[in-house]
Order: C-alpha cells, then structure tokens, then sequence
C-alpha cells in the first residue's frame, strides 16, 4: 500500500502540479515515507520547492513532552528555511507565516481522536489558507484506530484545541476525510485536496487501521504503539484526572488507571459486576509501575494494562470510550470520596474542569458522579450520538 506522502513522491503528475509553486509542509516525527525518510527530506530531494515548514504539538522534532509545553520558532539549519511553531506563542498560523508559501502540504499522523490536537491543527491550518487564498493538499494517512465512533458529541459552547467542532472522541476518519467535513461544515472557500491512500483497509485484518507492513514511530512522545493509538480514546480521559494515565513509565496512555491507593482487582470486579459487556475487545491485567515523573512520581501504583493487541483484540468490540468511562464509574462506587478530578488549567482552558474540556461537556463526569445512573444510561446517550455522527461524515469517507 501508499500513504499520500509515497504517492505524491512516486506520481509525476502530482509534482508537476507543485511545479512554480513555494511550497510549505505541516509535519512531525512521524512523517516520513515507505522507506523511513523524513517527507521534508523527501520532498525536497525530490526538487519540490519546499520554503517553509511548520511543527504542531510537540513541535517537528516530537521533542516536547507534556500537555502545554510549548516550541518556539527556528531556522531549519540544513535547509535554511524557517520552521514555524503552532504551539508557542501562537497555535494559529499567522498572516506572516502563512504568506510564505503558496501551497501547505499537510502530513501529520493522527491517532483517530478529536482530543488530538493534530485535529485542530489541521482546521485553523484550513481557515487561514481560506482567508488568505492558499491551497492545502492533505498527504493521507491511515487511522490506527480504524473505522469505528464512539463517545458523545462536543456541545456547542465547549470548542477548545481540544476540540474544534461537534464530533465524537472517536471519531472514524482519517486526516484527509476530516478536512472535507471540516470544508463542508465551516462552509470554507478553499482550494482543498487529498493525496488518497493507495490499499488501505480500516476494518480488515491484518491490522485493523494500521498495516502491518509499515513501521510505527511516535507521532508524539507518548503514542509509542499502536496499542496506545487504539486505547487513546478511553485513556486520554485520565489527563483530566488525578489517576497516572501512565507517564513517567515506558507504557503511558495503555494503562487503564494507576494509583498508590487503588485496589486494581477490586476496580477491575466491579467493572465486571457493572457492565461486563464494556470489557469486550481487549484484556486487562493487572500491573505495577513507579512513574518516574507526572502524577504520584515516586509512588508505588497498583492499576489496569490494557492489551488491545494480538489475540486479545477484537476490532468490532473494543469500546475504549466506555471501557475508560465504566473504570471511572468503579471507582466512584467503591472508593465513594475519591478525588477523582483534576482541577489545573489543561489545553489553555482556565475555566472548565479538564475532564469536561475532554470530553466536550459534562456528561461523562456527572454520570460517574451520579450513583443512580447506570451503564444503559451512558450508553442511551452515547448510542444516540454514535449514530448521528455516522450520518454526518458518511458522504466524507474515502475508504469505505
């Protein structure tokens, strides 16, 4: 198979259409080609005019590690051409950087979840090319987490940089499919265009969004497997939490929670006594882990891996929105006081807890803080918004 990157550099067509043309490239650690070289290596070996370039989070090295740690702006030393930040001093590309070229090569690996802020980027990137006359071309590439949606939709009101339009936290589309509902949405006037994939199979085996045949390098440094990318959903939602979603170990985000002063066992009986069937698609085992920075640095921690992975994976089943939701929930029911929530500004939200930044709304939290609701109540609502997003992106999809 080809991701947009190899098909841009393998299609003559294509790059004659570049051809006069300053061109600029939004990427990051993860955007190289079928033969591991960085696309701004590749492009620009291939004679693409390549004038600029620009790092979202965590910036183009991937060298920035947590949530709000910002990249300035450099000169690119090999290249002499200048590398602007969208997550410094601002995380909208301005008039100056924007004036730099005349098409924006958009090739980010996404991991499937609104609350990735490549998302985001991916929009402001969009509107500013529409105010300013500019083309995009999204160099696609696959969703490790394939095809399936989960969660509830973003309420109106509750945008963030995590989270740029009322979709679910799963959201089922690659970077190229969302940009055409972000077009479509918005209504914006610009000149948009996907580098299509070549034999992608979101919902096959092997692989299940992401081929085997390619290799996986962190998009950020903390999605380290694609274990991670297919469990983000649910275990992003612990950022908003003083459990350790796992930072500070070699496993971050595949771990279901984490505290010194948790029973693992004990959360994983009740999740089972409360909704087993959310615990389908994957396994749990128990694990320790002393992070060695973040939450409870230095503290012993009892908690949850999850392995949606190997023979343990189904696709079809795995709910990793509720799996995380449903943990909460346990916890809640046995350990009635514990504070469960972190209150810290979280994505440059000064106002709303982080756990309601996550999720777009309330609902999640005041349903785990509700000891009568019930896992059919979580599920009535998220069901009822799985199936309008369905709707909604159904004539966006490429790939079926």
């Amino acid at each position: 198979m080809k991701f947009g990157i190899d098909r841009l550099l393998t299609d003559s067509d294509l790059q004659k259409q570049l051809s006069g043309k300053r061109v600029s490239l939004v990427a990051h650690p993860a955007s190289v080609t079928a033969q591991l070289d960085h696309s701004l290596d590749a492009l620009i070996d291939r004679g693409i005019n390549v004038v600029s370039a620009f790092g979202p989070q965590h910036g183009l090295k991937g060298d920035k590690q947590d949530n709000m740690v910002e990249t300035a702006d450099e000169n690119d030393p090999q290249y002499d051409i200048p590398i602007f930040s969208l997550y410094g001093e601002v995380r909208r590309p301005t008039g100056q950087a924007m004036s730099t070229a005349d098409v924006f090569l958009f090739d980010l690996q996404d991991l499937g979840c609104r609350i990735y802020t490549f998302v985001t980027t991916l929009l402001y990137i969009l509107e500013e090319a529409a105010k300013t006359g500019k083309s995009v071309w999204v160099l696609d590439r696959p969703n490790p987490a394939g095809g399936p949606v989960e969660g509830t939709l973003l309420l109106p009101g509750h945008e963030s940089f995590v989270g740029a339009a009322p979709m679910v936290m799963r959201h089922g589309m690659t970077m190229g499919e969302m940009g055409h509902w972000f077009v479509h949405h918005f209504g914006l006037d610009v000149d948009y265009r996907v580098i299509e994939m070549e034999g992608w199979k979101p919902g096959q085996a092997p692989g299940f969004g992401w081929p085997e045949s390619r290799v996986w390098i962190n998009p950020s440094p903390n999605a380290a497997s694609v274990n991670m990318a297919r469990a983000y959903a649910g275990t992003v939602m612990l950022e908003g939490t003083n459990l350790s979603e796992g930072r500070g170990t070699t496993r971050p985000l595949e771990i279901l929670f984490g505290a010194p002063d948790i029973n693992a066992l004990a959360v994983l009986d009740e999740m089972e006594r409360l909704a087993p069937a959310w615990l389908r698609g994957c396994k749990l085992r128990e694990c320790w882990f002393e992070p060695t920075f973040h939450k409870h640095a230095g503290k012993l921690c009892n908690g949850l891996m999850i392995h949606a992975e190997g023979p343990y994976y189904d696709h079809h089943e795995f709910k990793p929105w509720r799996l995380q939701a449903l943990a909460f929930k346990a916890i809640r029911s046995i350990y009635s006081d514990y504070d469960i929530w972190r209150d810290f500004p979280y994505e440059y939200e000064f106002d709303r807890l982080a756990i309601d930044v996550i999720n777009g709304g309330p609902a999640l939290r005041e349903w785990v803080d509700d000891s009568e609701a019930t896992p059919d109540d979580l599920d009535t609502l998220a069901r009822h918004d799985e199936e309008s997003w369905r709707q909604t992106i159904a004539r966006h999809l490429i790939y079926g």
